[in-house]
């Protein structure tokens, strides 16, 4: 089983960047696709961007395209979120999950593993 830290939170201006870590623990991390969804107050937590376990295909929502990237380090057991271009309606948690299949992450399926969640906060 796969447990999940997210790191890299914070307070940040529009225009500016953050980059989000995602550290796994477990020996089948390398095995794993892995996901971002985010949750902002008062709304459904939604998809951002998701990697396949070798890192040969990403996919990402609309309203972050060409302004986020997802990579993962096999060898670090960890995958990031770098996030340029920030606006305020990026605000948000930000969860990172896991799954041995992408189409169960894609889902939320029921029985993915998620992160506690990191909050950041983009001022206008």
């Amino acid at each position: 089983q796969v447990q999940l830290v997210e790191s890299g939170g914070g307070l940040v201006q529009a225009g500016g960047s953050l980059r989000l870590s995602c550290a796994a623990s477990g020996r089948t991390f390398s095995a794993y696709a892995m996901g971002w969804f985010r949750q902002a107050p008062g709304k459904e937590r939604e998809f951002v961007a998701a990697i396949t376990w070798d890192g040969g295909s990403t996919t990402y929502a609309d309203s972050v395209k060409g302004r986020f990237t997802i990579s993962r380090d096999n060898a670090k057991n960890t995958m990031y979120l770098q996030m340029n271009s920030l606006e305020p309606e990026d605000t948000a948690v930000y969860y990172c999950n896991s799954d041995p299949v992408l189409s169960r992450l894609l889902r939320a399926s029921a029985g993915v593993v998620w992160g506690q969640g990191t909050q950041v906060t983009v001022s206008s």
